[in-house]
């Protein structure tokens, strides 16, 4: 007898359905309820998940019998107070999607919840789970004989709209650092294996949404800068955004140095942005360059059709599902993406539009922001 998940949706915009389809590549999966308040996106997310229930609200879809596990994929300021909701209902196994938080304020509510939450938290942090990362990730620190530098590139396409344009606007992305750049904050911890200690940024919103106007409010998210971070033991790393730049072959350009070779992962954007007068679109490539002897590695990483057919990330969202399936199964033992792990990457984004807004360095100490646990000595 197969047994069969059933997953509770809340939010099913853009980013909610792409969970959708990839949901239903994972066998013994369905979707019972959702909850997408836009009657726009429930009729575009009914046609993807037609056996679910569309619901009301979170109460209706938390009373909808045999759920198993819970994805939230709402704006980004909803995603604290619905877990919320969610704790004081009825706690399932859940994955939110990034950014965990938006609010410097929110944290001791973010502490309380992680302190009484008795079920599984996955952070929905796609990134690490791209083929090509995925591989930059297994080699890089021994490939590189101890990274001591890292560079994350991004240069891609303009924020999308989304309903009602909320993404335009800080006070309900906690800024593009945070809504965009937590997933190579992320990033970072993951490949040094260190915690950050210090923060310095420059950025501006110099061409996108400028012209743009929502019930008399101009947006105000950047849409490049840089950042560099300091971490404890001594490794550094940068990030380098440019969201007017959708003509690169690559999007994200990921490239750690360090005493014995260089190693850098080279992703490309959605194919569905990619011009048909280009031809097929680039393939992703992990790329090997040792001091000595010189010359450089070239690896193809393909991935399979299917999964870039599915979504916007590399084939990434699903082979998250398939990882967070089995922690809802009971085949893993924890989630790969904690819920600390999520607040860090909220926390360093946080302090570098603090950086920003201020014009100096920015100790992440000061700020307080940091879970206790993962604070540098």
């Amino acid at each position: 007898m197969t047994t069969v998940t059933n997953y509770g949706i809340i939010g099913c915009g853009m980013m909610g359905q792409e969970h959708l389809r990839n949901i239903a590549l994972l066998p013994g999966t369905r979707v019972s309820a959702i909850f997408e308040p836009d009657a726009e996106m429930a009729m575009q997310a009914q046609a993807l998940a037609p056996g679910a229930r569309l619901c009301s609200s979170v109460a209706d879809l938390m009373a909808t019998e045999g759920l198993d596990c819970l994805l939230i994929a709402s704006p980004n300021f909803r995603h604290l107070e619905q877990m919320e909701e969610i704790a004081r209902t009825r706690p399932l196994p859940v994955l939110v999607e990034k950014p965990l938080f938006t609010d410097p304020a929110e944290t001791a509510r973010l502490a309380a919840f992680r302190d009484s939450y008795p079920a599984p938290v996955w952070v929905a942090m796609e990134y690490r789970y791209m083929p090509p990362i995925a591989a930059f990730l297994k080699e890089a620190q021994a490939a590189t004989g101890g990274i001591r530098m890292l560079t994350i590139r991004e240069h891609r396409f303009p924020f999308l709209h989304k309903v009602g344009g909320w993404n335009r606007f800080n006070r309900y992305t906690g800024g593009t650092f945070v809504e965009k750049c937590c997933h190579f904050f992320d990033l970072m911890r993951l490949t040094l294996g260190d915690e950050p200690v210090r923060v310095m940024a420059s950025g501006s919103q110099a061409v996108n949404h400028q012209d743009e106007n929502y019930e008399g409010v101009a947006p105000d998210v950047l849409d490049n800068g840089y950042v560099i971070v300091d971490f404890a033991r001594g490794g550094r790393a940068m990030l380098e955004l440019c969201m007017f730049a959708e003509a690169a072959r690559y999007q994200e350009e990921v490239t750690a140095v360090g005493p014995q070779a260089r190693i850098e992962a080279l992703v490309p954007g959605p194919g569905r942005f990619w011009p048909e007068h280009l031809g097929a679109p680039p393939v992703p490539q992990l790329i090997v360059s040792p001091r000595a002897p010189k010359g450089p590695e070239i690896r193809e990483i393909p991935v399979d059709p299917a999964l870039l057919e599915a979504g916007d990330h590399n084939g990434s969202t699903f082979y998250q599902h398939a990882r967070f399936l089995e922690l809802v199964r009971g085949q893993r033992a924890r989630a790969e993406v904690t819920l600390e792990d999520g607040w860090a990457a909220v926390a360093m984004g946080i302090a570098a539009q603090m950086s920003i807004r201020e014009g100096r360095a920015v100790s992440m100490d000061e700020t307080g922001l940091m879970p206790a646990r993962l604070r540098a000595a």
